[in-house]
């Protein structure tokens, strides 16, 4: 309940953000600069949380910084599921060499962490005004393949011996037929569980390569050039690192406690 709560704000904050945030997350008022929030005596009331140290409201930022964070973990891992699926059930039906070679792929790919091979590509591909968004989505999606082909060509290699699949190919199914119509289905639940939890990756992914300078390019808001900007005020204006962290930090745990309980829901092994 906690995870659905949590990810329903964040969903809710990042498609109201034009309509709930009280002012422009861009917008420069070098008079207002360095507020304080609330809690604070000094704190003006038309910033709530606060501005940073360009007079920029941060609740508003918060609020835009949302929509970053989840559209490049919603669309990134639709990639990965696209591509590590159709590999996965491939590698797992056909087996042989076509096996083979997919997994030596797998084996490469997988002595590589996932961040640094993302940082590696972006730092490659170099951060671009007005196309980052895509970029940064390709490349988080094209380098989080791996974890989606290892599990599903498990449960590929698992189905396929079983007799639904034999009675299938008796009666003339092609190989097509089979794993669109048979393994595919029985798989699907894992593929949701393992989509979910990969969504707090790639989104903990964006917010370190946004940190760096990697990610999304100004003025666009997100998270993680939040926190890279206000670390160098933490000394007098902690919130402007600490909320963005607290951000990153509450949204992930939703999305983790989410994708727990749709595995204790879709996982027949996890009910007892």
């Amino acid at each position: 309940m906690l995870g659905a709560i949590l990810v329903t704000l964040a969903v809710v904050t990042a498609v109201f953000a034009p309509v709930l945030a009280p002012h422009d997350p861009t917008e420069l008022n070098l008079g207002s600069r360095l507020l304080p929030p609330f809690w604070y005596s000094e704190a003006n009331p038309s910033y709530l949380l606060g501005t940073d140290q360009l007079g920029r409201d941060v609740l508003s930022r918060l609020m835009y910084g949302s929509r970053v964070s989840l559209i490049v973990g919603i669309c990134g891992v639709a990639i990965s599921v696209v591509i590590g699926v159709a590999l996965g059930l491939v590698s797992g039906y056909v087996g042989g060499a076509t096996d083979a070679i997919i997994s030596r792929v797998l084996d490469t790919f997988m002595a590589i962490p996932f961040i640094l091979l993302a940082l590696a590509v972006v730092g490659v591909l170099g951060p671009r005004h007005g196309s980052g968004l895509i970029t940064l989505i390709t490349v988080l999606g094209v380098t989080g393949w791996v974890t989606f082909a290892r599990v599903i060509r498990g449960e590929s290699l698992s189905v396929k011996r079983r007799e639904f699949v034999d009675s299938a190919r008796s009666i003339g199914q092609t190989d097509l037929q089979i794993i669109l119509r048979h393994i595919l289905p029985n798989i699907v639940a894992s593929v949701i569980v393992l989509a979910t939890l990969q969504i707090a990756t790639v989104i903990i992914a964006e917010s370190s390569l946004s940190f760096l300078g990697l990610g999304v390019q100004p003025p666009t808001v997100t998270w993680g050039l939040m926190l890279s900007e206000g670390r160098d005020h933490l000394a007098t204006s902690w919130w402007l690192a600490t909320l963005p962290g607290l951000a990153i930090t509450l949204t992930v745990l939703g999305v983790i406690l989410l994708g727990d309980w749709l595995r204790d829901i879709l996982d027949p092994r996890q009910q007892t």
